[in-house]
This record gives C-alpha cells, sequence and structure tokens, in this order.
C-alpha cells in the first residue's frame, strides 16, 4: 500500500524569551540568553532594571544580539507601580512611544487594579482610543482572583478576565489560567481572532500561587494550546515566561530556557494534510483521484 507522508506544517509565530526569565539576572542577560539559545525575539519586561526602561540601551542590545525586541510589557505589576511614573496612562503612552521605536508589535497590559478607580472607569475607552493612533496592538492580559479561605477577593477591576470583554486583542497567560483555574483551550476558544499574544508558562494550580513553571512540568494543556494555534496558523508571539529565579547557576537557568524553546518548538507544530486531492481504493490504497 502507498504511503502518505504526514507533513507538518508550522506556523509563523515567533517563539520568544520574556526578560522576565531570567530574573534576578537582567535585560543584559536575557539578550545574551535568548541569542544562543536560538529565541526568535525578546519581550521586554518594563521592570525597576534601568537597562529595561532606556529606548538607547535596548537598541544596542537588540543591534549587538542580532536579536529583534517583538514586544514591551508595560510596567503594571504591583511590584512596578512607581515605574515611569504613577499615573497608569502615562504608562500606556510610554510603553506604545518604546514598541514604536524600538519596531515592538505590541504592548502586554494587565486589567486595571480595582483602586484605580477612574483608571477603570475609562478603560476600555481609553485603549481604544490609544489603539486608534497606533499599529502596536495593546492585548490585555488574564489575571487570576486572589482567595481567602472560601472568598475570592477581586483585585481586578471590571475583571480579571479579559476574555468576556470587549478588547479586541488580548494575551493568554496558561500560568495565570493554572491560578484561576481557568481553561485556557476553552478561553482560546472564545477569544478567536481577538487571541494575539500567548505567555507560555506551566502551572499545577495552587491559591494563590502564580508558578510560571517550565511547559511541561505542570498541569495545563501547553503542548495541546501549541498544537492547536499551529492547526489554525497562529500568527502571534509565543513568548516563554517562566521562572528561573531557583536555579542555582546559570547553567541551570540557561538548560530550563533551552528546555522550554525545544517545548515550544516540537509542539508548535501542525499534521497538514496531503496534496490531494486523493482517493481510497477498494484494496484501502490511498491514491491521488
Amino acid at each position: 500500500m502507498p504511503i502518505v507522508e504526514e507533513v507538518l506544517q508550522v506556523p509563523d509565530a515567533p517563539i520568544v524569551l520574556s526578560s522576565a526569565s531570567v530574573y534576578p539576572e537582567k535585560t543584559p542577560a536575557a539578550f545574551d540568553l535568548a541569542a544562543r539559545l536560538g529565541y526568535d525575539g525578546i519581550e521586554i519586561m518594563v521592570t525597576a532594571d534601568p537597562a529595561s526602561q532606556d529606548i538607547d540601551v535596548l537598541r544596542r542590545l537588540s543591534d549587538y544580539h542580532q536579536i529583534p525586541i517583538t514586544s514591551i510589557h508595560a510596567p503594571c505589576l504591583l511590584l512596578t507601580q512607581r515605574v515611569w511614573g504613577r499615573e497608569p496612562w502615562g504608562k500606556l503612552v510610554r510603553s506604545k512611544d518604546t514598541a514604536e521605536k524600538l519596531g515592538a508589535e505590541v504592548v502586554v497590559v494587565h486589567p486595571p487594579f480595582r483602586w484605580q478607580r477612574e483608571y477603570a472607569r475609562e478603560f476600555e475607552q481609553g485603549l481604544a482610543r490609544m489603539q486608534e493612533e497606533t499599529d502596536v496592538v495593546f492585548a490585555v492580559e488574564n489575571m487570576f482572583p486572589v482567595r481567602a479561605r472560601t472568598a475570592e477577593v477581586g483585585m481586578y477591576s471590571p475583571h480579571w478576565n479579559p476574555v468576556d470583554l470587549p478588547y479586541p486583542s488580548v494575551t493568554i497567560d496558561l500560568s495565570h489560567a493554572a491560578v484561576s483555574g481557568s481553561d485556557p483551550l476553552a478561553m482560546a476558544d472564545s477569544l478567536g481572532d481577538r487571541l494575539a499574544h500567548i505567555h507560555l508558562a506551566d502551572g499545577i494550580g495552587i491559591v494563590n500561587r502564580d508558578e510560571h513553571l517550565v511547559p511541561g512540568r505542570g498541569n495545563q494543556p501547553c503542548a495541546e494550546m501549541l498544537e492547536r494555534l499551529a492547526a489554525q496558523r497562529y500568527a502571534g508571539q509565543v513568548v516563554v515566561e517562566i521562572n528561573t529565579r531557583r536555579a542555582t547557576d546559570r547553567e541551570q537557568r540557561e538548560s530550563d530556557l533551552a528546555e522550554s524553546l525545544a517545548f515550544a518548538r516540537l509542539h508548535l507544530a501542525a499534521a497538514a494534510a496531503p496534496a490531494g486531492p486523493w482517493q481510497v481504493n477498494t484494496e484501502g490504497e490511498v491514491t491521488p483521484s
């Protein structure tokens, strides 16, 4: 019987390293590791590290290592509330400007904290206005609730889950999905073309613990998500955002980042139908029709 070889299709989605994945090392280390391991780009997490905030430094690092900066993560964590000022709209404007100047395509932003009342009230409309002024995509990231015993404390307004809100572009973080008990595959299905960005990391789903494990070391459907995206010819970015803080040395950190990249490359592929049309004859042979 003739054998029909299965052909793999690999989407154009770049596999990118988040600079947060090298913490407590600094931003320059992320460029060095991304270049040596073969990542397609860098997502800059803007933090208190001066290099993450300086456009000229970032441009020099990108040029030197020949690694493009593909996305900017706005400083909207609790730990970065003072980075680029306290005014949340000012942070987004500066993130947009930084992305434009560095050629990055995406700005990742979190939903507003509930105590940022004015910002939260204007977030949807303000983000839409900003989006009209730039080709940079603002991708709102799914977060998670904080749980105290059986009660759920809402930290975000209007909600930690952007899927059911009218944002045109969304980031799915699989570690955050683990903490919230969400199904990331169902989230992706609901989003459809609104899914613009992926933060690839694993988790077990421990309450209030955002683990960001190496993909494959938790219970999240990381492989299934990548394979489904490949089948859909996803063109967004897949960003490895893992926690390597407990790495004993650079060698272990590099090993975790290499394993994450290998996992992403392996699973960001889907079987493509063989060229056809084909027919099956009475003897069960597959032949061109």
